[in-house]
């Protein structure tokens, strides 16, 4: 095929989604990956990846799509420019195993509030939110130890759920319902750490900012994914640009049956936005900590969700 008919299928999948992921999201075009170019001689996957690239995808997520857009292409028998890419299967997603699977948690978190310290916990489960993570940063272990065993007594007599962020044997250790980590915990995690948790039954949590990080989280079939982040935030400096509405719709579609917790910049006014994706539920940081009256803004929150 040759290289301006590669041209022409690029430029019919960014037309037919440019208006999707263009607007107030739309990113920056990024440079295709030259590696990608030269290793994968496939025309669908070259016109996908130089489309997925003008359209402002990071090179690792660029080319997760446009791989699956070649597998989607080879599973129908043509090329079609305005199906985006959300079957499973051209992912290289496998139906779930019950054996390698972390215990399951409800599909609908509800209000997910990232809290400081172990005071917050207490303070907003007792307000009703249903989820709670310990989000506690130190390096001092005795400190952690005791934070978390605090966080854990906090939330006795509520219905609220616990994860606790990072600090995985110390949740264990503690009895937490969850653990929650990030991306560059998954990759530090010795394998033998994950099955410890795996076997205790408490579940985890796996935060993540793309398609090519979303297939490491689901292929490790945790309790649920975290997608972010979806709006700016100043509370963590992210390495990606924020995903956008558009993203999240896609993530959901594709991630269907997955537990799913959209966070990052999220205040009470996306909340319908953001749950007309799919997502069944919104992680906060500032609007409860910053708010003059948090179990005031706890209670709108848990009225705007529904």
């Amino acid at each position: 095929m040759s290289s301006s008919h590669m041209d022409l299928m690029a430029q019919a999948i960014v037309q037919a989604h440019s208006a999707r992921f263009g607007g107030q999201e739309h990113l920056p075009p990024q440079p295709t990956p030259a590696d990608a170019v030269s290793t994968n001689p496939d025309p669908v996957y070259q016109a996908a990846l130089r489309a997925c690239s003008q359209l402002g995808f990071i090179a690792c997520d660029a080319h997760t799509l446009a791989s699956a857009w070649a597998k989607q292409s080879q599973r129908l028998g043509t090329f079609d420019a305005t199906l985006w890419p959300s079957h499973a299967a051209d992912f290289g997603i496998a139906p779930p195993d019950a054996r390698r699977a972390f215990a399951p948690c409800p599909q609908q978190l509800g209000l997910y509030a990232v809290l400081p310290d172990a005071d917050w916990v207490g303070r907003m489960a007792r307000a009703g939110v249903p989820t709670v993570q310990l989000r506690f940063k130190s390096e001092d272990q005795d400190a952690i130890r005791a934070q978390v065993q605090a966080a854990v007594a906090a939330v006795r007599g509520t219905s609220a759920r616990l994860f606790i962020n990072d600090h995985w044997l110390h949740a264990l250790e503690a009895g937490a319902y969850g653990i929650h980590i990030g991306q560059e915990d998954l990759d530090a995690l010795p394998a033998q750490a994950l099955e410890r948790i795996r076997a205790s039954g408490t579940r985890l949590g796996i935060s993540t900012h793309g398609y090519a990080e979303m297939l490491r989280a689901q292929a490790v079939q945790p309790s649920y994914i975290a997608l972010g982040a979806i709006f700016p935030t100043t509370l963590k400096k992210m390495a990606t640009a924020p995903q956008g509405l558009a993203r999240l719709g896609a993530y959901a579609q594709l991630l269907q049956g997955m537990p799913l917790v959209a966070i990052g910049g999220i205040g009470i006014e996306q909340f319908a936005a953001v749950r007309a994706t799919g997502v069944g539920s919104i992680a906060v940081v500032r609007a409860l900590v910053n708010a003059p009256d948090p179990e005031a803004a706890a209670r709108e929150l848990l009225a705007a969700l529904g």
